[in-house]
Protein backbone atom coordinates (compact mmCIF):
# COMPACT_ATOMS: atom_id res chain seq x y z
CA UNK A 1 0.00 0.00 0.00
CA UNK A 2 0.98 3.36 -1.27
CA UNK A 3 0.46 6.39 1.39
CA UNK A 4 0.91 10.11 0.20
CA UNK A 5 0.18 13.07 2.61
CA UNK A 6 -0.71 15.87 0.27
CA UNK A 7 1.50 18.51 1.69
CA UNK A 8 0.11 21.92 0.21
CA UNK A 9 -0.32 25.23 2.24
CA UNK A 10 -4.16 25.33 1.87
CA UNK A 11 -4.39 21.89 2.70
CA UNK A 12 -3.10 22.96 6.19
CA UNK A 13 -4.89 25.84 6.52
CA UNK A 14 -8.33 24.54 5.41
CA UNK A 15 -7.63 21.28 8.11
CA UNK A 16 -6.75 23.91 10.90
CA UNK A 17 -10.05 25.22 10.81
CA UNK A 18 -11.70 22.09 10.71
CA UNK A 19 -10.16 20.89 13.80
CA UNK A 20 -11.69 24.10 15.48
CA UNK A 21 -14.25 22.64 18.09
CA UNK A 22 -15.98 25.89 17.61
CA UNK A 23 -16.44 25.39 13.65
CA UNK A 24 -20.11 25.48 12.69
CA UNK A 25 -21.46 22.55 10.43
CA UNK A 26 -22.13 25.25 7.60
CA UNK A 27 -18.29 26.23 7.47
CA UNK A 28 -17.01 22.35 8.36
CA UNK A 29 -18.88 21.25 5.52
CA UNK A 30 -17.62 24.07 2.84
CA UNK A 31 -14.21 23.50 4.33
CA UNK A 32 -14.50 19.62 3.61
CA UNK A 33 -15.65 20.14 -0.04
CA UNK A 34 -12.68 22.50 -0.54
CA UNK A 35 -10.08 19.97 0.91
CA UNK A 36 -11.57 17.25 -0.84
CA UNK A 37 -11.12 18.82 -3.77
CA UNK A 38 -7.36 19.65 -3.28
CA UNK A 39 -6.89 16.68 -2.42
CA UNK A 40 -8.87 14.29 -5.31
CA UNK A 41 -6.00 16.55 -7.63
CA UNK A 42 -3.77 14.53 -6.19
CA UNK A 43 -5.75 11.04 -5.60
CA UNK A 44 -6.10 11.47 -9.63
CA UNK A 45 -2.56 11.91 -10.51
CA UNK A 46 -2.59 8.01 -12.07
CA UNK A 47 -6.53 8.00 -13.31
CA UNK A 48 -6.70 5.87 -16.73
CA UNK A 49 -6.82 7.82 -19.74
CA UNK A 50 -6.17 6.83 -23.88
CA UNK A 51 -5.28 9.02 -26.30
CA UNK A 52 -7.82 10.97 -28.05
CA UNK A 53 -7.30 12.65 -31.24
CA UNK A 54 -9.03 16.62 -31.66
CA UNK A 55 -9.12 19.83 -33.58
CA UNK A 56 -8.34 22.60 -32.18
CA UNK A 57 -9.13 26.55 -34.28
CA UNK A 58 -5.49 26.18 -35.32
CA UNK A 59 -4.57 22.57 -36.14
CA UNK A 60 -5.22 18.83 -35.69
CA UNK A 61 -3.76 17.59 -32.11
CA UNK A 62 -3.46 14.57 -29.66
CA UNK A 63 -4.75 14.58 -26.13
CA UNK A 64 -6.37 12.01 -23.73
CA UNK A 65 -9.48 11.65 -22.22
CA UNK A 66 -10.22 9.23 -19.65
CA UNK A 67 -10.44 5.41 -20.47
CA UNK A 68 -13.36 3.02 -20.00
CA UNK A 69 -15.13 1.75 -17.61
CA UNK A 70 -15.41 5.18 -16.07
CA UNK A 71 -14.27 5.26 -12.50
CA UNK A 72 -15.89 4.48 -9.54
CA UNK A 73 -16.11 7.11 -6.91
CA UNK A 74 -17.39 5.30 -3.41
CA UNK A 75 -18.16 7.17 -0.44
CA UNK A 76 -18.40 6.01 2.91
CA UNK A 77 -21.89 6.60 4.43
CA UNK A 78 -22.77 8.68 6.08
CA UNK A 79 -19.85 11.22 6.83
CA UNK A 80 -17.89 10.01 3.03
CA UNK A 81 -21.37 11.47 2.10
CA UNK A 82 -19.44 15.25 2.67
CA UNK A 83 -16.67 14.49 0.42
CA UNK A 84 -18.40 13.63 -2.39
CA UNK A 85 -19.26 16.59 -4.22
CA UNK A 86 -15.40 17.57 -3.75
CA UNK A 87 -14.56 14.35 -5.53
CA UNK A 88 -16.77 14.27 -8.45
CA UNK A 89 -16.63 18.42 -9.16
CA UNK A 90 -13.03 16.84 -10.89
CA UNK A 91 -14.28 13.81 -11.72
CA UNK A 92 -17.44 14.48 -13.37
CA UNK A 93 -17.75 11.55 -15.92
CA UNK A 94 -16.85 8.87 -12.34
CA UNK A 95 -19.89 6.81 -11.85
CA UNK A 96 -21.10 6.98 -7.63
CA UNK A 97 -21.35 3.83 -5.17
CA UNK A 98 -22.43 3.94 -1.82
CA UNK A 99 -21.23 1.93 0.99
CA UNK A 100 -22.97 1.67 4.11
CA UNK A 101 -20.26 0.77 7.51
CA UNK A 102 -20.79 1.30 10.97
CA UNK A 103 -17.97 1.26 13.43
CA UNK A 104 -19.01 -1.08 16.54
CA UNK A 105 -18.25 1.38 19.18
CA UNK A 106 -16.98 -1.51 21.78
CA UNK A 107 -15.23 -4.11 19.59
CA UNK A 108 -14.27 -1.27 17.14
CA UNK A 109 -14.90 -3.47 14.06
CA UNK A 110 -16.88 -2.51 10.63
CA UNK A 111 -20.09 -4.17 10.13
CA UNK A 112 -21.75 -3.35 6.60
CA UNK A 113 -25.15 -1.99 6.17
CA UNK A 114 -26.15 -0.34 3.29
CA UNK A 115 -25.02 -1.58 -0.52
CA UNK A 116 -25.40 0.31 -3.63
CA UNK A 117 -22.52 -1.09 -5.93
CA UNK A 118 -22.40 -2.30 -9.30
CA UNK A 119 -21.99 -6.54 -8.54
CA UNK A 120 -19.19 -6.31 -11.41
CA UNK A 121 -16.53 -4.07 -11.19
CA UNK A 122 -14.08 -5.79 -13.07
CA UNK A 123 -11.50 -3.68 -14.62
CA UNK A 124 -12.89 -0.42 -12.38
CA UNK A 125 -10.89 2.43 -10.44
CA UNK A 126 -12.33 2.93 -7.37
CA UNK A 127 -12.01 5.87 -4.94
CA UNK A 128 -13.35 5.52 -1.73
CA UNK A 129 -13.94 8.58 0.32
CA UNK A 130 -13.95 8.05 4.15
CA UNK A 131 -13.09 11.48 6.34
CA UNK A 132 -10.94 9.81 8.99
CA UNK A 133 -9.13 6.69 9.14
CA UNK A 134 -8.83 5.53 12.28
CA UNK A 135 -8.64 2.07 13.81
CA UNK A 136 -8.85 1.16 10.14
CA UNK A 137 -11.29 -1.08 10.26
CA UNK A 138 -14.22 0.32 8.28
CA UNK A 139 -11.97 1.14 5.27
CA UNK A 140 -10.01 -2.41 5.23
CA UNK A 141 -13.44 -3.95 4.67
CA UNK A 142 -14.62 -1.24 2.08
CA UNK A 143 -11.21 -2.29 -0.12
CA UNK A 144 -11.83 -5.99 0.41
CA UNK A 145 -15.84 -5.62 -0.76
CA UNK A 146 -14.61 -3.76 -3.94
CA UNK A 147 -12.04 -6.07 -4.69
CA UNK A 148 -13.94 -9.21 -4.13
CA UNK A 149 -16.01 -7.35 -7.28
CA UNK A 150 -13.74 -7.38 -9.27
CA UNK A 151 -11.95 -3.92 -8.65
CA UNK A 152 -8.61 -3.95 -9.95
CA UNK A 153 -7.33 -0.70 -8.93
CA UNK A 154 -8.12 1.25 -5.28
CA UNK A 155 -7.56 5.17 -3.89
CA UNK A 156 -8.75 5.65 -0.39
CA UNK A 157 -8.81 9.65 0.32
CA UNK A 158 -8.81 10.46 3.61
CA UNK A 159 -9.15 14.29 5.38
CA UNK A 160 -6.84 12.50 8.52
CA UNK A 161 -5.33 9.22 9.25
CA UNK A 162 -3.72 7.97 12.26
CA UNK A 163 -0.33 6.06 11.92
CA UNK A 164 -2.10 3.16 13.81
CA UNK A 165 -5.06 3.04 11.39
CA UNK A 166 -2.19 3.32 8.47
CA UNK A 167 -0.30 0.06 9.46
CA UNK A 168 -3.74 -1.94 10.55
CA UNK A 169 -5.32 -1.18 6.91
CA UNK A 170 -1.90 -1.96 5.34
CA UNK A 171 -1.95 -5.34 7.22
CA UNK A 172 -5.59 -6.06 6.74
CA UNK A 173 -5.32 -5.98 2.59
CA UNK A 174 -1.33 -7.15 2.44
CA UNK A 175 -2.59 -10.28 0.75
CA UNK A 176 -5.06 -8.45 -2.18
CA UNK A 177 -3.29 -8.55 -5.58
CA UNK A 178 -4.22 -5.46 -6.47
CA UNK A 179 -2.67 -1.66 -6.08
CA UNK A 180 -4.21 -0.06 -3.10
CA UNK A 181 -2.77 4.28 -2.52
CA UNK A 182 -4.04 5.50 0.40
CA UNK A 183 -4.24 9.99 -0.07
CA UNK A 184 -4.74 11.72 3.14
CA UNK A 185 -4.36 15.59 4.17
CA UNK A 186 -2.34 14.73 7.55
CA UNK A 187 -1.06 12.04 9.43
CA UNK A 188 -1.97 12.83 13.10
CA UNK A 189 -0.71 11.85 16.77
CA UNK A 190 -1.45 8.88 17.84
CA UNK A 191 -5.16 6.90 19.15
CA UNK A 192 -6.57 7.48 22.23
CA UNK A 193 -8.27 4.72 24.30
CA UNK A 194 -11.63 4.93 23.22
CA UNK A 195 -10.63 4.98 19.02
CA UNK A 196 -10.68 8.39 18.10
CA UNK A 197 -8.09 10.52 16.51
CA UNK A 198 -5.69 12.75 18.45
CA UNK A 199 -5.16 15.62 17.84
CA UNK A 200 -7.97 14.49 15.19
CA UNK A 201 -11.48 16.62 14.46
CA UNK A 202 -14.19 15.54 16.58
CA UNK A 203 -16.84 13.09 15.13
CA UNK A 204 -16.63 14.06 11.36
CA UNK A 205 -20.82 12.64 10.83
CA UNK A 206 -21.59 14.54 13.43
CA UNK A 207 -19.82 17.90 12.15
CA UNK A 208 -21.14 17.74 8.87
CA UNK A 209 -25.11 16.88 9.75
CA UNK A 210 -25.50 16.69 13.39
CA UNK A 211 -25.98 14.26 16.20
CA UNK A 212 -28.20 11.73 15.26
Amino acid sequence: MRVLTADHPLIAHKLTYLRKKDTDSPTFRRLADELVTLLAYEATREVRTVPFDIDTPVSATSGVKLSSPKPLVVPILRAGLGMLDGMVRLLPTAEVGFLGMLRNEETLEAVTYANRLPDDLSGRQCYVLDPMLATGGTLAMSIRYLVERGADDITAVTLIAAPEGIEALRSQIEDLDVPVTLVTGAVDERLNEHGFIVPGLGDAGDRLYGVV
